[in-house]
Order: structure tokens, then sequence, then C-alpha cells
């Protein structure tokens, strides 16, 4: 006798484990149960794993999707006691212990569990202004990405027989946190660097980047050393930066400020804001949680546990408000992992303990800043620190090979790996 879905049951006898989403801590749980008595199930819209941090570059041209982005089925292929179920999860019933999944097919399934783990993420927040994304897309999917990087490219091609070339090579990214600060850097990089030669017929001088954000400086978490070295290298290769600017409207054609400030910008970008994927308001209305003003379900800080069956990690959960990057989901997936492990051996285990790595951004293809402790590492250093936390963290030696040797071949000559336009899905649908 099996329960689940059709295809992919789980063995009555075996403890089964079904984790909801494969980012950063739901892969650590499941690959932390690799030699664990249980059969584990990863329920996960995409057939990818992906690397967030790096998302940035395949917007931006310099790596293929593919490289920080590899299969599930591919990673967990020599562990035999995982599934992996492609399917958007959309409810769950606690009582009945059970996961409600829809199917690609268009139809929908429950599977069953007896430890469930929810990494659901996160998603862009436009704080109330959900129509801004049809303007400033946000770039939080390798979807997104691919589409940014045709928008990015597809702005320079047009500007080449453009009337007005400025209108076209003017840039604005919200959000000036690590990502935005990432994102501005790279394009610069690309507009000045990566494609000189290519579009001999654009004046350089003709582009035009812009950085904003509301907080009165670029990198909040970082001291203010790292920050105001940020802020100068930016502006040095040409990122207009502007603090204290409240975005107020967005429009096709730019946005207006809360002070009044227009900035003209054909491509906007948003990486302003974050908030819990829904799925964690659906988690805390199944169990009982509390969720904070940010939609991020609160857990037990020992275990990271919403009942005793039930838990849940990453950026949909608040635990002793750590911050949203990969470092305290793949903490938390580890700890959880053996927290699992350790009930089904009747034995005890450590409360969690967050270890602070420390935060880092990168500037420039030779710069970047890195604030770990007393620690602060800037130019070369920081980009040599962030370089191997970056390697380091990625799956697959495949991965980390072909992502050293692209930013190899960047920093040496400049170019990019894939200049590469694709019209989106949705666009090729409308023909």
């Amino acid at each position: 006798m099996a329960a689940g879905v059709s295809g992919y049951a789980i063995s009555m006898g075996a403890h089964r484990v079904v984790v909801v989403g494969g980012g950063f801590g739901g892969l650590g749980v499941v690959r932390g149960l690799k030699r664990a008595d249980v059969e584990v199930m990863l329920i996960d819209r995409t057939n990818h794993h992906l690397f967030q941090p790096l998302l940035y570059q395949v917007a931006t041209a310099l790596l293929p999707a593919g490289d920080i982005a590899p299969a599930f089925r591919a990673i967990l292929r020599k562990q035999r006691n995982a599934k992996v179920l492609l399917g958007e999860v959309t409810g769950f019933d606690t009582t009945a212990k059970r996961v409600h999944v829809d199917l690609p097919d268009g139809t929908s399934r429950s599977v069953e569990y007896d430890t469930l783990v929810v990494a659901a993420g996160s998603q862009d927040s436009y704080f109330g202004h959900g129509e801004w994304a049809e303007d400033a897309p946000p770039m939080k999917t390798l979807e997104q990405a691919v589409d940014l990087r045709s928008k990015l490219l597809r702005a320079f091609e047009t500007a080449v027989a453009a009337d007005d070339p400025k209108e076209w090579l003017s840039f604005a990214v919200v959000g000036a946190g690590p990502t935005g600060v990432e994102l501005a850097g790279q394009l610069a990089d690309l507009a000045r660097r990566a494609l000189k030669g290519q579009f001999r017929e654009i004046d350089p001088r003709d582009i035009r980047i812009t950085l904003l954000d509301a907080v009165p400086h670029v990198l909040p978490p970082f001291s203010e050393p790292l920050r105001q070295h940020t802020r100068t290298k930016l502006e040095k290769l040409g990122v207009t930066v502007m603090t204290n600017a409240m975005v107020e409207k967005i429009d096709a054609h730019g946005l207006t400020t809360k002070d009044g400030d227009r900035v003209e910008a054909r491509t906007i970008i948003w990486a302003a804001g974050v908030q819990a994927s829904p799925l964690a308001r659906k988690l805390a209305e199944a169990t009982g949680a509390e969720v904070d003003r940010k939609g991020r379900i609160l857990v037990n800080a020992e275990d990271c546990s919403v009942t005793n069956e039930v838990f849940a990690i990453g950026d949909m959960v608040n635990l002793d408000n750590l911050p949203g990057i990969a470092e305290p989901a793949i903490q938390e997936g580890h700890h959880v992992a053996k927290v699992i492990k350790a009930r089904l051996e009747n034995r005890e285990t450590k409360p969690f303990r967050y270890l602070d790595l420390g935060t880092m951004a990168t500037i420039s293809p030779g710069d970047a800043v890195a604030d770990i402790k007393k620690l602060r590492l800037k130019g070369i250093l920081g980009k040599v620190a962030w370089a191997v936390v970056h390697i380091a963290f990625l799956v697959g030696w495949r991965n980390r090979v072909a992502v050293l040797a692209q930013w190899a071949w960047n920093l040496v000559t400049g170019r990019r790996a894939q200049p590469i336009i694709l019209e989106p899905m949705h666009a090729i649908e409308r023909k």
C-alpha cells in the first residue's frame, strides 16, 4: 500500500518527508537527509535550483542561465531516497498531513507527509503599487532575468537606429541594497566596456544609469566606510546615485520621486523590496501560527518548527529577524535535517545558532566590498573574498568551473558570454 501522487508513491513503511521549495534551505534539507532512513519528496514549481546571488549576472549577459540553475534531478541523481515533483503548492491540510499541489497537466493532487518542511522563499514587494511591475519588472526568477537581459540588449539595438539614442540608453535601478548595487555596477560595465566596439554607432557618453533608493545610503547593512567606497566607485563607473529618493510614480518613460525629481529611463529595474511567499500565510492559517508585517511566518527559534511535524525555513520565516539572504537559509536547512534525523533516532539536538558570516556585494569586475564582523574588505581583496564565497556556495563542480571561466574571460577581455535576445513567451503567444 502506498500514498501520495500517482507515479510518486512513497512507501507507507518509510518516514515521509515532504520539502516544499528547492532553494538554498529546501535543497539543504533534502541533501542533509541523504543517509537517513526516510523517503524525501521535493516539490517545486520549477525543475531547477536557482543560485539567486548571481541572477543579475544572467540579466547582464555575463553568465548563461544554466550555470547558476542546475536541474534538481541532476543534483539528486545519486540520492536514492529522494524524489522530485514538478508542481505548484496551493495549500496545506495539517490535520490530514497533506500538501495540495497543482500539476503541470492541469490536475490537482494531495501528497501525504509525516514531516513537512516549507521553504517557499520570497517575492518582490512594490509596497502597495503592484501596477509598477509592468514598467519596472523585478528580477527574482530565471525567466525574469532572461527577459531582462533581452530588454537591456534590445535597448542598445534600438538606440542604434533611433532619432534620439539617449532616450533608449537611459536606465534606472530602484533599490540600493546589494542586488541593486551589483546590478547597476554590472550594467555600467556592460554598457561602457563589454559592448565597446560592438556598438560603434553609440556614444558611451549618451548612456545614463541611475541607482536610487528611499534610504540615506547605498548598502544599508554595511559599515559606513564600505558604503562610501561603494558610492564613490559607482559614480566613477558613471552611475548617478540618488539616496533619500522615494519613488512616487513609475511609467513607461521614467519615474518621479516624492520630492518631484524626474528620472527619464526607458528601462527600469525593480530591486527595492521583498515579501514572504504567499505560502507563508497559508501555512500560518493551516497551523494557527502568526505572521509579521512582511508576511513571514514566526517559527520556533530553537529548531525552526511551526508545529511538531511542520518546519519552515528561509526568506519566508521570521527567526530572530535574520536577514533574507542565502546563509541563514542554508544553515536552517542543515539544522532541520539534523533535527529530523535526531527525532527518528530518539536523540536530542542542540538549539539552532546562526553563524554570521558577514555580507558582501560586488561593484565591478575588479572591486567588491565584504563586511565580515570586524573585517572590512574592499577593492581586489573584497573581490577575492566575494568570489571564493560565491563559488563555494554554487551547486556542482561543473557550474563552479564554468562560472570561474566566464569571470576570468570577462575580466581579461571585457566580453560577455550571452549577449542574446530571446523573445519572452508571453510575447510569442500574442502573435
